[in-house]
């Protein structure tokens, strides 16, 4: 399915749109994406804390936009900045506010990935029958497949959210998958991060945190594996 003329101008004005909000950023402040890359590639949750500390009383409105956009990008990981919030704001309201801003940036990246690449996607799968089978299949399966995904630590979620984007998954779906399934991969990712740089405070809950994410990670390629053998 190609895409309309109705549908093109909408495009269009929907990517002017973003390039307008991050034109108008620049201007109020020309440094703040240079200081913001900076700080993201640093991968120093302590350096990611004090910058967001560093807006004061905005810091928690700060960070609840910061961890949106980086979900609704998919770059950089989102568990240092989950990781810097339960630092700044403690183990749980810092998970709260990850898990929230996290759902609403995957959600957000789906409907502009979905609106700007689900016309091109059609065009390919409609070439290939197999890729028809699996279009399918993300219909009817696809909420399963996203949930146990999601929750799972560490996978990337831009690869998620463009999956879910290209595929037939409901918006309601892909959404409700994502806010089961990121509280629990977010909490681990958080206090993996969090313990990480206090391990003196609480190292048995470092151990735990980290058996976990390694047992649920070897689970989700053992259920793959299976997955696969199944289809055979």
């Amino acid at each position: 399915m190609k895409m309309s003329k109705s549908t093109l101008p909408i495009k269009i004005g929907a990517v002017v749109a973003l390039c307008l909000l991050f034109g108008i950023v620049y201007l109020l402040n020309p440094a703040f994406f240079g200081e913001l890359w900076d700080v993201c590639l640093s991968g120093d949750m302590h350096r990611v804390a004090e910058y967001i500390n560093s807006f004061g009383a905005w810091a928690m409105v700060f960070s609840f936009f910061l961890v949106l956009c980086v979900n609704a990008i998919g770059f950089p990981p989102a568990m240092i900045f989950s990781s810097a919030n339960a630092l700044i704001f403690g183990i749980v309201p810092g998970i709260l506010l990850a898990w929230i801003a996290e759902t609403v940036g995957v959600a957000l990246s789906f409907v502009l990935l979905r609106f700007l690449f689900r016309d091109a996607a059609e065009d390919v799968i409609s070439k290939h029958k197999s890729l028809q089978k699996i279009d399918e299949l993300s219909g009817s399966q696809g909420f399963k497949v996203m949930l146990i995904a999601r929750i799972i630590p560490y996978l990337p979620s831009g690869l998620l959210n463009a999956l879910g984007a290209v595929s037939k998954m409901s918006f309601r779906d892909f959404t409700i998958a994502a806010l089961i399934g990121k509280l629990p991969s977010t909490a681990i990712e958080a206090m993996i991060g969090h313990d990480a740089v206090t391990a003196s405070e609480n190292p048995y809950r470092l151990v735990f945190s980290l058996v976990l994410a390694i047992v649920m990670v070897v689970g989700f390629i053992i259920y793959e594996r299976r997955q696969k053998q199944k289809k055979r």
